[in-house]
């Protein structure tokens, strides 16, 4: 997920664990425990863009990784926040033992990286044993419509003293609601599956594997990948849950494997084939050519079946390529893309 979203997350899950102890610090805590995964960050001083893209949500988003911290974190929190008795200040701290610590931290860290999980990306749950790279497809990297209520919660508890029997409440309000949209959020996934699914078998279309993960911002118009029955290239298509026609229109782009062959022994397109988890191309654009991972989605593809895709990597040009995840996710947006994409969401 963004950052933000990590922030007021922990900040509001810090203020249930301990917040009757620790008062606001508790928010600050959680905010900077939450965030800590996304330390990798600093990987791009010295990776280049291929590398580093396959680094980021690696170790630091794993099992392993939220265990160890967690201890060290609670060793740190436990001497530095030790009262000696009396009343206020230091002494309202006693009584957070450090298997308190170890849960207040424990539990933030794998929030995280749980979470992380349902985006499109890949999380490392398994490293360094496994370099598997988990991925539910069930939010997008930011949705609104998930962290909304969190950020609610987090500026009333930031307003409301500490003591005040509200808080709890407001950060109540928070977890449940945005825990319950990722609910429904799930359950769309589930509906959307069973759809595509249902539609190329009706549609006789052979197909090897295919994922489907939501647009920008969004839990209803869906963007779907299925990699033909021979690997050849892969179909798109975009679906939403409030479509009448179950029919889904698909554009097929084939994988360009040739195109890719003189570049295959490169570092950068190693990484980039593993990290790609098999969903790419390879295509002539700007003046050379381009790898795509297909995951990402495209630019604006609801509109056109034949757009680029946000994730694209110059393979003659290394030097271009300074970011590439979103590059272009936005590209050419105005009041008329904004609403043909409402329009598609509502449905054909």
């Amino acid at each position: 997920m963004d950052s933000i979203t990590h922030i007021v997350l922990g900040a509001t899950i810090g203020d249930i664990m301990a917040g009757r102890r620790l008062g606001k610090k508790a928010m600050l805590l959680g905010a900077v425990a939450q965030s800590l995964p996304d330390i990798d960050f600093v990987a791009s001083s010295w990776l280049d863009t291929s590398h580093d893209v396959a680094a980021h949500r690696g170790i630091t988003h794993s099992f392993l990784f939220v265990v160890v911290m967690a201890g060290l974190l609670a060793l740190m929190a436990e001497r530095r926040f030790r009262g000696t008795g009396g009343s206020g200040g230091v002494a309202a701290m006693v009584g957070l033992s450090r298997g308190r610590w170890l849960l207040f931290f424990g539990l933030q860290l794998f929030v995280h990286v749980f979470l992380d999980a349902f985006n499109a990306y890949g999380t490392g749950w398994f490293e360094p044993f496994s370099h598997y790279r988990v991925s539910f497809n069930v939010l997008f990297v930011a949705d609104p419509f998930y962290s909304v209520w969190l950020a609610i919660s987090f500026v009333a508890l930031l307003i409301l003293k500490r003591g005040d029997r509200r808080r709890r409440r407001w950060a109540v309000f928070g977890l449940l609601l945005s825990s319950l949209y990722l609910c429904y959020c799930i359950t769309n996934k589930f509906r959307v599956d069973a759809r595509v699914e249902k539609e190329l078998v009706r549609q006789q279309v052979g197909y090897r594997r295919y994922f489907t993960t939501p647009t920008p911002l969004n839990s209803w118009l869906w963007y779907i990948v299925v990699e033909d029955g021979d690997g050849a290239g892969f179909y798109t298509g975009y679906l939403s849950v409030f479509d009448s026609k179950p029919a889904i229109g698909w554009h097929f782009f084939p994988r360009n494997d040739s195109l890719l062959a003189p570049f295959r022994g490169q570092e950068d397109v190693r990484a980039l084939l593993w990290f790609s988890q098999g969903y790419y191309t390879v295509e002539q654009w700007k003046g050379g050519l381009v790898f795509n991972d297909m995951r990402f989605g495209q630019m604006k593809g609801w509109e056109d079946a034949r757009a680029h895709f946000v994730f694209h990597y110059f393979l003659e040009r290394p030097a271009d390529n300074e970011v590439i995840v979103q590059r272009g996710r936005f590209a050419g947006w105005d009041g008329a893309t904004f609403r043909a994409f409402i329009r598609r969401i509502k449905g054909n």
